[in-house]
């Protein structure tokens, strides 16, 4: 299948000067002096995208993916390497990038279309599907610099998507929209998908990565990390942000292993949650360092994991696959019956899930000063797409009375991706099946 973008060898060099003067230094030194530092933006990224397929690009802030974006429409040039674009371009980058603040909205309708190459009587017969899909009523009329981020970027969008474009570039403008219109604005781009449009977009959202990319790209600080199936990358992706750097170094080099030798990464998956080189599982997390913590001293949460279903230390779960939440504890008096316990909360602070040994029926024998334990809960992540916080404690009861060890409150963040979010809290999972039945029109008859 041919290709709709060839980026090839690509890098992108800013010069960070220390003092405005400094330019003028450089510019006039009868040596060519140099008195800035180069910041690589790109460095030298290569990729290609089909037509027809969706692309998306993914990576942490600062690396690259709005730099690459604007290289292929055309608002930067590359310091080095090619760009190769077959198709109309229809591109929605910066929030209101191309319209001019005092102009109204239907003044920079006919603008863009115009430099998308549109004439006025094509943009005629393409205004009334743009105004019923922004959706944004006489607002239309207003200069735009009166409108709110929403209707913003409602009309943005709606121009963006209803020129029939051959390829639509989109950098998280999506997250400014309300729920109901980012899900509009999904399900158009899922229609001219299916028409053939090759699409390009940059989010945040795990959940719409996975649900809609053919492919992704994995950028991290202007370099090229790997390419390849939406969850394998998102996987990579959240090694980044866990800063397990180690493990994503070991993971592309089984990927680019062809001696057809299990992996590695195979071979170990079940022991993973049993290795933590160089340091405490807690280390390898994101950690509240305003965290709640108290008890009377007897029992010490030492260290705790989170670990998705690879076996990966991690802050980000998929939702539908089973997680592990441990806690490592150390005792210094004798406890007769020590409880270990979680409790999920949202933002909040609503309990919305959580457990202990003692509902689960796990009896803890007597433990005594110097002995350690480590506890596992496992289960499967239900919660809808979101942010959580996540609490556990040792306690125990003691002549009737609760006694509390040690107790973390909001001691780590959960963050949960879904490309499938239903009402409330949790997903029931159901089953859905409809079929068409034909009405009993004989009965009628009869009647």
């Amino acid at each position: 299948m041919e290709n709709a973008i060839t980026v090839k060898d690509v890098t992108k060099v800013y010069k960070i000067y220390d003092k405005p003067i400094d330019r003028l230094k450089e510019s006039l030194h009868p040596r060519h002096k140099e008195y800035h530092k180069k910041f690589y933006a790109l460095n030298d990224i290569s990729f290609h995208v089909k037509k027809g397929e969706t692309v998306g690009i993914i990576g942490t802030n600062g690396s690259g993916k709005s730099t690459i974006l604007k290289i292929i429409t055309g608002v930067l040039s590359p310091t080095q390497g090619t760009v190769e674009v077959k198709g109309t371009i229809s591109a929605l980058l910066e929030l209101g990038a191309g319209f001019n603040s005092d102009y109204t909205g239907i003044e920079n309708i006919y603008m863009n279309g115009t430099m998308m190459g549109f004439s006025r009587k094509e943009m005629d017969e393409k205004l009334g599907d743009i105004l019923d899909f922004a959706d944004i009523g006489d607002f239309v009329y207003q200069p735009v610099k009166t409108y709110s981020s929403g209707m913003f970027v409602r009309l943005a969008f709606a121009l963006a998507i209803n020129v029939e474009p051959e390829i639509l570039i989109v950098d998280e403008a999506l997250s400014v929209g309300d729920v109901f219109f980012q899900s509009k604005c999904y399900r158009r781009m899922e229609e001219i998908r299916e028409r053939g449009t090759t699409i390009l977009m940059v989010t945040h959202d795990m959940g719409s990565i996975i649900k809609y990319c053919d492919k992704v790209v994995l950028l991290n600080r202007g370099n090229f990390v790997a390419e390849g199936e939406p969850g394998h990358m998102v996987d990579l992706y959240k090694k980044i942000l866990a800063n397990q750097m180690d493990a994503l170094e070991e993971e592309l080099e089984e990927m680019n292993d062809f001696s057809g030798e299990q992996s590695g990464a195979d071979r170990g998956r079940e022991h993973r949650m049993e290795e933590h080189h160089g340091g405490l599982m807690k280390d390898k997390l994101t950690i509240n360092p305003g965290r709640t913590e108290y008890g009377d001293g007897r029992a010490e949460i030492y260290d705790l994991g989170l670990f998705d279903g690879q076996g990966n230390l991690t802050n980000l779960l998929l939702k539908g696959e089973n997680f592990t939440i441990k806690e490592k504890i150390r005792f210094r008096a004798r406890i007769e019956s020590p409880i270990f316990t979680y409790t999920i909360k949202d933002k909040k602070g609503t309990d919305l899930s959580g457990t202990n040994t003692m509902y689960e029926g796990t009896d803890i024998r007597p433990v005594g000063p110097g002995d350690e334990y480590e506890v596992s809960f496992t289960q499967k992540m239900t919660l809808q797409g979101g942010e959580y916080l996540l609490s556990m404690s040792c306690t125990g009861f003691e002549m009737g009375e609760h006694v509390v060890y040690h107790r973390l409150y909001d001691v780590a963040n959960i963050t949960v991706i879904s490309n499938k979010n239903t009402v409330g809290v949790y997903d029931m999972e159901s089953e859905v099946e409809a079929h068409k039945t034909e009405s009993d029109k004989a009965g009628g008859r009869d009647g």
